[in-house]
Protein backbone atom coordinates (compact mmCIF):
# COMPACT_ATOMS: atom_id res chain seq x y z
CA UNK A 1 0.00 0.00 0.00
CA UNK A 2 1.00 3.67 -0.39
CA UNK A 3 1.01 6.23 1.46
CA UNK A 4 -0.34 9.38 0.62
CA UNK A 5 2.42 12.23 0.77
CA UNK A 6 1.58 15.93 1.61
CA UNK A 7 2.96 18.62 -0.47
CA UNK A 8 4.85 21.23 2.17
CA UNK A 9 3.43 23.99 0.63
CA UNK A 10 1.75 25.77 -1.76
CA UNK A 11 2.70 24.93 -5.17
CA UNK A 12 3.60 27.95 -7.62
CA UNK A 13 3.36 27.53 -10.96
CA UNK A 14 6.80 27.38 -12.72
CA UNK A 15 9.35 29.73 -14.28
CA UNK A 16 12.18 30.06 -17.10
CA UNK A 17 15.30 31.21 -15.20
CA UNK A 18 18.54 30.75 -16.40
CA UNK A 19 22.00 33.05 -15.46
CA UNK A 20 25.56 33.24 -16.93
CA UNK A 21 28.68 35.55 -15.95
CA UNK A 22 29.55 37.46 -18.74
CA UNK A 23 33.35 38.82 -18.90
CA UNK A 24 32.52 42.29 -19.98
CA UNK A 25 31.39 45.72 -18.38
CA UNK A 26 27.87 45.95 -17.03
CA UNK A 27 27.32 48.96 -19.29
CA UNK A 28 27.78 46.47 -22.69
CA UNK A 29 26.15 43.21 -21.58
CA UNK A 30 22.95 45.54 -20.85
CA UNK A 31 23.64 47.97 -23.98
CA UNK A 32 23.47 43.86 -26.17
CA UNK A 33 20.19 43.63 -25.13
CA UNK A 34 18.42 47.64 -25.42
CA UNK A 35 20.00 47.50 -29.13
CA UNK A 36 19.09 45.77 -31.78
CA UNK A 37 22.23 46.03 -34.12
CA UNK A 38 23.79 43.90 -31.38
CA UNK A 39 20.94 41.85 -30.34
CA UNK A 40 20.34 40.85 -33.79
CA UNK A 41 23.65 39.45 -34.16
CA UNK A 42 22.97 36.74 -31.22
CA UNK A 43 19.15 36.32 -30.65
CA UNK A 44 16.39 37.43 -32.98
CA UNK A 45 16.72 39.11 -36.70
CA UNK A 46 15.07 42.22 -36.49
CA UNK A 47 13.71 44.54 -34.52
CA UNK A 48 11.68 47.62 -35.15
CA UNK A 49 13.28 49.90 -32.47
CA UNK A 50 15.32 49.93 -29.53
CA UNK A 51 14.51 48.94 -26.08
CA UNK A 52 13.85 52.51 -23.68
CA UNK A 53 11.69 53.11 -21.10
CA UNK A 54 7.82 52.76 -22.58
CA UNK A 55 9.22 51.38 -25.59
CA UNK A 56 6.64 49.06 -27.90
CA UNK A 57 8.70 47.45 -30.54
CA UNK A 58 8.36 44.24 -32.80
CA UNK A 59 10.92 41.38 -33.12
CA UNK A 60 11.00 38.96 -35.75
CA UNK A 61 13.02 35.45 -35.87
CA UNK A 62 12.74 35.80 -39.82
CA UNK A 63 14.17 31.76 -40.39
CA UNK A 64 11.04 30.62 -38.12
CA UNK A 65 8.51 33.04 -39.92
CA UNK A 66 7.47 34.35 -35.94
CA UNK A 67 7.71 37.33 -34.74
CA UNK A 68 6.25 39.13 -31.12
CA UNK A 69 4.98 42.06 -30.06
CA UNK A 70 7.39 43.42 -26.77
CA UNK A 71 6.40 46.25 -24.36
CA UNK A 72 9.06 47.68 -21.53
CA UNK A 73 7.68 47.96 -18.46
CA UNK A 74 10.82 48.35 -16.84
CA UNK A 75 13.95 50.16 -18.44
CA UNK A 76 16.96 50.57 -15.50
CA UNK A 77 19.91 51.38 -17.58
CA UNK A 78 22.66 48.61 -16.10
CA UNK A 79 20.90 46.99 -13.85
CA UNK A 80 16.74 45.53 -14.77
CA UNK A 81 15.09 45.15 -17.89
CA UNK A 82 11.51 44.28 -17.92
CA UNK A 83 9.35 43.65 -20.70
CA UNK A 84 5.90 41.82 -21.38
CA UNK A 85 5.65 40.03 -24.83
CA UNK A 86 3.17 38.48 -26.87
CA UNK A 87 4.47 34.72 -27.65
CA UNK A 88 2.14 32.66 -29.39
CA UNK A 89 -0.90 35.36 -28.39
CA UNK A 90 0.14 34.32 -24.33
CA UNK A 91 1.91 37.56 -22.96
CA UNK A 92 4.26 36.75 -20.26
CA UNK A 93 7.09 38.84 -18.78
CA UNK A 94 11.27 38.59 -19.40
CA UNK A 95 13.32 40.35 -16.83
CA UNK A 96 17.10 40.88 -17.16
CA UNK A 97 19.16 41.04 -14.01
CA UNK A 98 22.75 42.67 -14.57
CA UNK A 99 24.52 42.67 -11.53
CA UNK A 100 28.62 44.06 -11.56
CA UNK A 101 31.79 41.51 -10.93
CA UNK A 102 35.10 41.81 -10.53
CA UNK A 103 37.33 42.61 -13.06
CA UNK A 104 34.41 44.16 -15.40
CA UNK A 105 32.44 41.27 -15.77
CA UNK A 106 28.41 40.94 -15.60
CA UNK A 107 26.27 38.33 -14.07
CA UNK A 108 22.76 38.22 -16.12
CA UNK A 109 19.73 36.91 -15.31
CA UNK A 110 17.13 36.19 -16.68
CA UNK A 111 13.64 35.11 -15.75
CA UNK A 112 9.92 34.49 -18.14
CA UNK A 113 6.89 34.40 -15.77
CA UNK A 114 3.20 34.49 -16.60
CA UNK A 115 2.60 31.03 -18.27
CA UNK A 116 -0.62 30.33 -18.79
CA UNK A 117 -2.77 26.88 -19.72
CA UNK A 118 -3.02 23.67 -18.04
CA UNK A 119 -0.13 21.95 -16.06
CA UNK A 120 1.52 20.05 -18.35
CA UNK A 121 1.22 23.54 -20.58
CA UNK A 122 2.74 25.56 -18.52
CA UNK A 123 5.74 23.06 -17.70
CA UNK A 124 6.56 22.83 -21.12
CA UNK A 125 6.37 26.60 -21.90
CA UNK A 126 9.04 26.82 -19.23
CA UNK A 127 10.89 23.84 -19.83
CA UNK A 128 11.08 25.43 -23.59
CA UNK A 129 12.02 28.96 -22.67
CA UNK A 130 14.73 27.90 -20.34
CA UNK A 131 15.85 26.25 -22.82
CA UNK A 132 16.21 28.44 -25.71
CA UNK A 133 17.11 31.68 -22.96
CA UNK A 134 20.18 29.47 -21.95
CA UNK A 135 21.30 29.68 -25.80
CA UNK A 136 20.55 33.07 -25.64
CA UNK A 137 23.07 33.82 -23.36
CA UNK A 138 25.39 31.33 -24.38
CA UNK A 139 25.36 33.55 -27.61
CA UNK A 140 26.13 36.58 -26.18
CA UNK A 141 28.45 35.18 -24.29
CA UNK A 142 30.46 34.32 -27.12
CA UNK A 143 29.71 37.32 -29.52
CA UNK A 144 30.97 39.93 -26.09
CA UNK A 145 33.92 37.51 -25.02
CA UNK A 146 35.56 36.33 -28.56
CA UNK A 147 33.53 38.56 -31.43
CA UNK A 148 32.46 35.03 -33.10
CA UNK A 149 28.47 34.66 -34.04
CA UNK A 150 27.19 31.07 -33.01
CA UNK A 151 23.99 31.51 -34.82
CA UNK A 152 22.49 29.14 -32.03
CA UNK A 153 19.02 30.33 -32.62
CA UNK A 154 18.91 29.92 -36.10
CA UNK A 155 20.19 26.56 -36.10
CA UNK A 156 18.21 25.31 -32.90
CA UNK A 157 15.37 24.08 -35.24
CA UNK A 158 16.75 23.67 -38.69
CA UNK A 159 13.89 23.43 -41.97
CA UNK A 160 13.99 19.71 -42.34
CA UNK A 161 14.33 19.12 -38.23
CA UNK A 162 10.95 21.29 -37.95
CA UNK A 163 9.34 19.48 -40.56
CA UNK A 164 9.62 15.85 -38.85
Amino acid sequence: MTTPVAHPGPITAPVAKVAMLIRRPVAEVFAAFADPAVTTKFWFTTSSGRLEPGARVRWEWEMYGVGTDVHVLAFEPDQRLLIEWDTASTPTTVEWRFTPYPDDTTFVEITNAGFRGDADAIVAQALDSTGGFSLVLAGLKALLEHDVRLNLIADRVPPDVAER
